[in-house]
């Protein structure tokens, strides 16, 4: 099996022009720079770094390939006000469970011409039921307390806990509750950004991600007990 070696020197560059020129013509004039630059890469990085985070998330499932783990870069623009026909960023999922989903808890990754962001969590959590589990977690004093371990020590390793959450604790709980702010989200994780680093274009890229979002994986396996 090929090993992962790194993404190349026009993994940035691409992205960086893609901004710029966000249009069909142009990107079909430049699919084989994006295969060969981000989707070939891709797939090796995301066997190798899958295989890593299975050691400490044995449940997480990852699949090399477009609609797998490799989100397409199309948009769907159908009920966006937003036409540009292709995002201005590479996105990776790792999730939780048989069958890929974006409401299971997960490990995600993005690229940006200047910016890369891993983290871990769910972005919405997708159905009443669910919330439920949730806040009855939270306010559970063994669960809630590992909630707020998992999530201070995100927090401490520089991640930031976001979601989408209400303006008020809901109703039947109580608002002063030592772990109201939870009962807050309506989803949850933990990311953290930096600047695309030099690690991009060499093997070590597997092990630079590892170590930067190995702190929000204590979030994703509490996530994952719901």
């Amino acid at each position: 099996m090929q090993a992962f070696k790194g993404f190349t020197e026009d993994t940035v560059r691409f992205l960086g022009e893609l901004t710029s020129n966000n249009e069909k013509g142009w990107f079909d004039a430049n699919r084989a720079r994006y295969e060969a630059c981000w989707v070939e890469p891709a797939k090796l990085f995301v066997d190798a770094l899958g295989a890593k985070l299975a050691r400490i998330a044995p449940g997480l499932r990852f699949d090399a390939k477009i609609d797998g783990s490799l989100l397409r870069i199309n948009r769907d623009i159908r009920f966006s006000k937003n036409k540009a026909p292709y995002k201005e960023h590479f996105d990776l999922w790792f999730w939780e469970g048989s069958k890929r989903a974006y409401d299971a808890p997960g490990v995600f990754f993005r690229l940006r011409p200047d910016a890369l962001e891993l983290g871990a969590g769910i972005y919405g959590f997708g159905s009443a039921a669910v919330v439920k589990k949730f806040r009855k977690a939270v306010v559970d004093e063994r669960a809630g307390r590992r909630l707020l371990q998992a999530g201070v020590a995100a927090e401490r390793a520089g991640m930031e806990i976001g979601g989408e959450a209400r303006k008020r604790v809901p109703a039947k709980f109580d608002p002063e509750h030592p772990r109201s702010r939870w009962l807050k989200y309506l989803g949850l994780h933990a990311d953290g950004v930096t600047k695309v680093p030099k690690e991009l274009k060499s093997a070590r890229f597997v092990d630079y991600c590892f170590e930067h979002v190995r702190a929000a994986v204590p979030l994703y396996r509490w996530l994952a007990q719901l």
